[in-house]
């Protein structure tokens, strides 16, 4: 038999045996790594807390989500685990700008009911020590990471165009294309202010547009994120279960891992039938 497939062969062998180790061990820094049992399979808890015990990294976070004795009004609900503290809570209540940025753009004022519901996604933004599955690089002036594509329950979208559709604004998408140059968003040269029902059109386009990619709107029978909560912070289920899902342990190889591994079992068990055939 041909010596370079043998070769071929126990360097397969070898590779394979790769990510499950990684999987198994984690970073490979303690010998024995803490282990949860969920739903009958084992997860690294260092590798879990990757995504659940971080917070965003922006200029007004903590490094990890910790209890708080208090937040301010809206931003309350976090309190018992929370990315924020209570002087930034209280800070973007009461200023008329949150990094600059003016809700106001437009000549005629935001409405109250519309700033409840603006506000609210402040606390989200600031505050949800869930959006660790959901977070990417994004390297500006207040922050380094975003979220992108977190899901958001289908009634919650519903109510906040509904709060804010007779507002006005001068762009669909508020993350970018503005004007900077008086140190705060101007609406850029050529716009049209309109009101967001006019601009977005649908509940479905303003929550996903509006912060470029933020959220994406999913049923509600479906696993999504609310805005709005007392008590127990539904929100923690639905992070646990994208982290589980992004490390495999819903039945698929952690995500990142399983091209490698499925090319390399390929290549394996087209050797295997050459050689021992």
């Amino acid at each position: 038999m041909d010596p370079f497939c043998w070769q071929i062969y126990w360097v397969l062998l070898s590779v394979l045996s790769v990510p499950a180790f990684v999987f198994s061990h984690g970073d490979g820094d303690h010998d024995h790594p803490t282990m949860y049992t969920i739903d009958g399979v084992s997860v690294n808890k260092t590798e879990l807390d990757k995504y659940l015990d971080r917070c965003m990294l922006g200029v007004s976070h903590k490094d990890k989500p910790s209890k708080e004795a208090y937040l301010y009004e809206q931003c309350q609900p976090w309190k018992d685990r929370a990315c924020c503290d209570s002087d930034t809570t209280e800070r973007l209540h009461r200023n008329p700008t949150w990094y600059n940025f003016d809700w106001n753009h437009c000549k005629q004022k935001m409405s109250e009911e519309c700033k409840l519901w603006m506000r609210q996604d402040l606390c989200f933004y600031e505050c949800s020590p869930n959006v660790g599955p959901w977070l990417v690089e994004h390297k500006i002036t207040i922050r380094d990471e975003r979220f992108m594509g977190v899901p958001l329950c289908k009634s919650e979208c519903d109510k906040w165009f509904d709060a804010c559709k007779n507002d006005f604004t001068c762009k669909d998408d508020w993350s970018k294309g503005w004007n900077w140059t008086m140190g705060s968003n101007q609406c850029p040269e050529g716009s049209v202010c309109e009101t967001i029902q006019t601009k977005f059109k649908t509940a479905d386009n303003f929550c996903e547009n509006i912060w470029g990619g933020s959220f994406e709107v999913v049923d509600d029978s479906e696993s999504c994120m609310a805005l709005w909560f007392n008590n127990a912070n539904p929100n923690d289920e639905v992070a646990r279960k994208k982290a589980l899902e992004l490390l495999g342990v819903n039945g698929q190889p952690p995500q990142g891992q399983h091209p490698v591994l499925y090319l390399t079992l390929s290549l394996l068990l087209i050797l295997t039938s050459y050689l021992f055939s």
